[in-house]
């Protein structure tokens, strides 16, 4: 085998590994075979280079055979529908017999016709129709030029170029995937299992008072300024499976981030999105809510901005996973009910925010950075400065229920008030119940005086609220105003006639009127 067809083997090496992004999947000890892989892109076929003597078309029918063969294990162990492999032979002299028909169309491995091999020859005296041939096949221009002699430094050289290339290419892939332990994993995996056995042991993970008292986001507690129920929720959870879902994709996912971007780095990524996630939330869901799904979401958002700085290596490495387990759930979300979607999407663009932010370990890149800082800043305040508006908090009614509501079963009646007054008096348009609960509380303080005009407001905004009418029947007796507490209280009764207090107090009524004389 003359310097010339080794050089040929290591320049067509150096321009698919160098210049198409190609990696090697075997380098043969003596050196003379070959094969390539492109993960990132799923279409690109397996390179198989070989620098051989090729005497007999019978010889190159039978390895051509073995290529594919070899190509099938390959197929089945990337799991692929189907592989095409460029199959380049580098040769001095061509067979003696009669092969062309062999190259002509693509050997199809005989069990499942789903790995193809395409041949190609490359002799001297035919150099420009190989590269043309293989230039048409690979869909770009496959060229360079070849002296009639080389010295061995020439082949030292593109040898050495090409496997220092290589090397290259696999410790920047190292270097990004660090052997740095993830401890902040584990420990964020703690501290949920450590809060959620307290909420259990403190009156459960689904009592809401429960909740409340530890930390869950709860939006009128926020307007009163208790900010801090931006991050504590994060390690709160919602039952066992709400816990066990969180923990299992915290592991996977935060595992690779942390050694992608580094402890520190994950630290904030975590956090920051966790706060995004909830301020999401405050915006755009009015429930109670708790757990780190938004933090986790962003662990996505930082693989992804991975991607987007480096799609090659993201690709060939997790990204159709990423993308594929991120659609899903997102879909997931969507289609059930009683998921936090916005403190989803919050925390999802909250890690793309904050990997920009931090960038990756020894690679700076400040212009970007502070970019990203200044993107996320603004974004942020923007968030709060609408949440805080006016605007937001008439819209907050449903949270303010659920808060006071809380308060009324702990016969925190000031703190109830105090809730609901201020949903009445930045509330456009109060509903029923809000009118209700607050005339409940106030006959529980005693301000009979306050809840007899919220009551009327709630029966006509709803004619049929039972339990209004029933209340209300209490109060116009309080003021012995026996006519209207009967019309109300036989409309109560006649709403539910299976509540028996309903009925009993008609009785009493009617028992007053006949007593004072009133007649039936």
């Amino acid at each position: 085998m003359s310097l010339k067809e080794e050089f040929i083997f290591w320049r067509l090496a150096n321009f698919f590994i160098s210049e198409q992004d190609y990696r090697i999947i075997q380098l043969f000890e003596e050196q003379n075979e070959l094969w390539l892989e492109k993960l990132e892109n799923k279409k690109a076929p397996i390179i198989r280079i070989l620098l051989s003597r090729i005497d007999w078309s019978n010889n190159m029918q039978r390895d051509i055979e073995f290529t594919a063969t070899n190509g099938e294990k390959i197929r089945n162990q990337l799991r692929r529908t189907e592989l095409r492999i460029m199959n380049i032979y580098i040769s001095p002299f061509p067979p003696v017999d009669d092969y062309q028909f062999r190259l002509d169309h693509p050997f199809v491995f005989p069990n499942g016709t789903k790995t193809s091999v395409s041949s190609f020859l490359m002799v001297a005296g035919t150099y420009e129709t190989g590269f043309t041939q293989l230039s048409e096949h690979f869909g770009r221009n496959i060229t360079f030029p070849i002296e009639e002699d080389y010295a061995p430094e020439d082949i030292a050289k593109i040898k050495g170029d090409t496997l220092d290339h290589a090397k290259k290419q696999a410790k920047e892939e190292q270097a990004v995937f660090s052997k740095r332990k993830p401890i902040f994993t584990y420990t964020f995996l703690a501290a949920q299992v450590i809060m959620f056995l307290w909420l259990v042991l403190h009156g459960g993970s689904t009592n809401t008072t429960t909740l409340i008292k530890y930390g869950a986001k709860v939006n009128p507690l926020i307007y009163e300024g208790q900010w801090w129920r931006f991050i504590t929720p994060v390690f709160l959870h919602i039952g066992f499976l709400h816990l066990a879902m969180n923990s299992l994709a915290l592991y996977y996912l935060g595992i690779s981030v942390e050694k992608i971007f580094g402890n520190i780095r994950f630290i904030f990524i975590y956090l920051f999105a966790g706060i995004t996630g909830f301020i999401a939330s405050f915006l755009f869901s009015t429930n109670l809510s708790a757990g780190a799904s938004g933090a986790i979401f962003g662990c996505f958002g930082a693989l992804l901005y991975f991607g987007a700085v480096m799609p090659k290596l993201f690709s060939r490495t997790m990204g159709r996973n990423v993308i594929f387990v991120l659609i899903l759930n997102l879909a997931f979300g969507f289609s059930s009910t009683g998921i936090d979607n916005a403190g989803h999407i919050g925390g999802l663009i909250g890690g793309f925010l904050a990997a920009g932010i931090v960038h990756f370990p020894k690679k700076k890149k400040l212009g970007l950075q502070l970019l990203f800082f200044l993107v996320s800043i603004a974004v942020v305040l923007g968030s709060l400065s609408y949440g805080f508006s006016n605007t937001k908090r008439a819209q907050d009614e449903g949270s303010s229920l659920i808060v006071a509501q809380d308060y009324i079963s702990n016969h925190q009646y000031d703190e109830a008030y105090k809730i609901l007054k201020e949903s009445l008096d930045k509330t456009k348009s109060p509903s029923a119940q809000l009118y209700f609960q607050m005339s409940y509380v106030e006959m529980k303080k005693d301000m009979l005086s306050d809840a007899k005009p919220h009551l009327l407001k709630a029966i006509k905004l709803d004619p049929n609220f039972d339990e209004a009418c029933y209340n209300i029947a209490l109060l116009y007796m309080q003021e012995n105003d026996l006519q209207s507490a009967k019309i109300y209280a036989e409309k109560a009764a006649k709403l539910k006639p299976d509540q028996k207090q309903y009925t009993d107090l008609v009785n009493e009524i009617n028992v007053h009127i006949q007593s004072s004389g009133g007649g039936v």
